[in-house]
């Protein structure tokens, strides 16, 4: 079976069951700093301690992709969550499905993001890895970490083929 799929805009309703959406637009303020800051709190909360983990934060440099993108495999972070925060105000496609041993490719979405938002996977959600719109693009990217320590270590990541013809479109 073909599948050709089109970006939907990326909004707070449809993504919960994958995770959240990392926006000022209808989050929770305060203004501090004596007026000169406003606080957006508790945009997502980073899953990450798992067996004596924490959170670490990464700085992503993306790659221009080519479209239409071929959707080849899958991949889910069974034991964190992972949030991507863009350093610009480019839009990035976010591909992601719900499924336990693999991905149910019937639950397939591709969100374009309005280059404000971030995306907060939840542990255990299937993604694709980052789809950069525009060459160098820059992520920080917020995960887990097991500091270098034998009995922390869990298993990163699991990465499945998908066997399927899946193409998305940028637009």
């Amino acid at each position: 079976m073909k599948k050709i799929l089109k970006p939907i805009d990326l909004n707070i309703e449809v993504f919960k069951a994958y995770g959240e959406v990392l926006s000022t637009q209808n989050s929770k303020s305060v203004v501090i700093n004596n007026g000169f800051a406003q606080k957006h709190y508790n945009l997502c909360n980073i899953d990450a301690n798992e067996n004596g983990g924490v959170a670490t934060v990464h700085l992503y440099i993306g790659k221009k992709r080519e479209f239409p993108l071929k959707i080849n495999m899958m991949e889910k972070h069974p034991f964190f969550s992972q949030t991507f925060i863009p350093r610009s105000n480019n839009s990035f496609l976010v591909v992601v499905a719900l499924g336990d041993e693999k991905p149910d490719l019937t639950t397939l979405k591709v969100f374009k993001t309005d280059g404000n938002q971030g995306v907060h996977y939840n542990k255990g959600i299937w993604h694709f890895p980052l789809i950069a719109c525009e060459n160098e693009e820059q992520f920080i990217v917020i995960d887990r970490n097991d500091l270098g320590k034998k009995e922390n270590k869990v298993i990163d990541c699991i990465e499945v083929d998908i066997d399927e013809e899946i193409k998305i479109l940028k637009d």
